[in-house]
């Protein structure tokens, strides 16, 4: 019955307002962080990490502030619907809207930090063609609404099932970035255990990331973008956007360096962007090595 609360709720926001939304979802993710510890307990790791020096009651208040805002995603999924009420502004977004101009297209690597879903619809607001590999997770239904109502508002989405992964949807993408268009993948999430992947260093710990981003780079001969958006404040929005990396081997004994080497330049990013938004990491499984 998650997805029919959601729709009630969403309903009464439109027409009582965002603070109708506000209110409920505070008690909600009130309610998860008393009522799972387990989960709780990876977030306390994970700011463990992140800031070894600072105390216990600093990682508990930090996971809290992750819980808590982890429900204006949901809203302001609400508030794209009236285009006026999210702004935003962006830090080498040029450089991604230099290769759309040139129908060159790339791959745009995401993480789970920040707000996704805006980040596609304002692209595709640019112009931007875009194709978004997304996981499905058991039993999920808000998700699905949420990928149902991004297909219908232009953007591509293969959706990809953690029993297998296909050698057709990887075609598929790069043959989309042959058309000039950008494929959209996760960089920082497996979704199997036997997924293929690489081994990482972040915040001294070690972790695993999907390989498959780099390969297709690597394969395309497309460049690669590490794209970040961060929430600044009620309904506003920061983007911040790589210089185009390209992942090139002179042979085939040179792949492995040169995925690798992508893959570092990427955990590097990411290490930087969550320090300075550490609350806007969405990441709620255990992600670090001891």
């Amino acid at each position: 019955m998650t997805h029919v609360f959601y729709r009630a709720l969403t309903a009464l926001t439109e027409l009582m307002g965002p603070w109708v939304f506000r209110l409920v979802s505070w008690w909600i993710a009130t309610g998860y962080f008393f009522l799972f510890p387990k989960r709780v307990s990876v977030g306390l790791r994970f700011y463990g990490a992140v800031f070894p020096g600072r105390s216990l009651l600093y990682r508990i208040r930090c996971t809290w502030r992750q819980y808590h805002n982890f429900t204006h995603v949901f809203l302001d999924r609400v508030l794209l619907r009236h285009p006026k009420r999210v702004s935003w502004t962006s830090r080498g977004l040029e450089h991604l809207v230099s290769a759309a101009e040139q129908g060159r297209g790339g791959i745009i690597l995401m993480s789970h930090v920040g707000n996704w879903e805006i980040a596609a619809r304002l692209l595709r607001d640019k112009g931007i063609r875009l194709l978004l590999y997304m996981g499905i997770k058991d039993k999920e239904r808000i998700e699905k609404l949420q990928k149902d109502d991004l297909s219908r508002n232009g953007v591509t989405v293969i959706a990809v099932e953690k029993e297998r992964e296909s050698p057709l949807e990887l075609l598929e993408g790069i043959r989309f970035i042959e058309g000039g268009g950008f494929v959209s993948l996760t960089g920082d999430r497996l979704w199997r255990a036997d997924q293929r992947s690489l081994e990482v260093t972040l915040f001294n710990r070690s972790a695993r990331i999907p390989e498959t981003p780099h390969i297709m780079a690597l394969l395309s001969k497309s460049p690669l973008f590490v794209f970040f958006i961060f929430r600044t404040g009620r309904r506003s929005y920061h983007i911040t956007c790589s210089e185009p990396q390209w992942v090139l081997a002179p042979d085939r004994r040179g792949r492995g360096g040169a995925i690798a080497s992508s893959a570092r330049t990427y955990a590097g990013l990411l290490e930087e962007a969550v320090r300075e938004h550490p609350t806007e990491w969405f990441h709620f499984e255990q992600f670090l090595g001891d």
